[in-house]
């Protein structure tokens, strides 16, 4: 995957959040992938972006929790899912979120990016929320 320099700069604006316990760049990473997702993804990449994506939009989780549900998903990574991304991946795009002003603004663009780019991925949020329930248990 080819990292754009908007993709660089929202990086260093995550990675310098204040707000280290919500780890905002976990957020970027998986948006990042999810969207930009091509043939050189690796399937486990674009699971766990995924995985992300729902953890904190349909359960809430913060980056950190996200982060540590990865962690927790690395020790076994055997019958994962085979997933194809859908054509449109969001209308929201790592350039419009770095044109927000940095603070507020832009983390709730942050997020709205992400919710963009996992509506994209409805067709998939059964299969991720079944692959977490199995996997994660009551981590999840």
């Amino acid at each position: 995957m080819q990292l754009s320099e908007a993709y660089h700069q929202l990086s260093y604006y995550t990675l310098a959040h204040p707000d280290r316990d919500r780890f905002v760049h976990q957020h970027i990473v998986d948006a990042y992938t999810a969207q930009t997702a091509g043939p050189e993804t690796k399937a486990i990449g674009l699971l766990y972006a995924l995985v992300g994506l729902h953890l904190t939009l349909d359960r809430g989780f913060t980056g950190r929790q996200v982060q540590r549900a990865h962690v927790e998903l690395a020790t076994d990574k055997t019958d994962f899912p085979v997933l194809t991304p859908p054509v449109e991946r969001g209308c929201i795009t790592v350039d419009q979120v770095l044109a927000c002003p940095p603070g507020t603004e832009r983390d709730v663009m942050i997020l709205e990016w992400c919710r963009s780019v996992w509506e994209a991925y409805a067709p998939l949020h059964d299969t991720i929320a079944t692959y977490c329930r199995n996997r994660l248990g009551s981590f999840a």
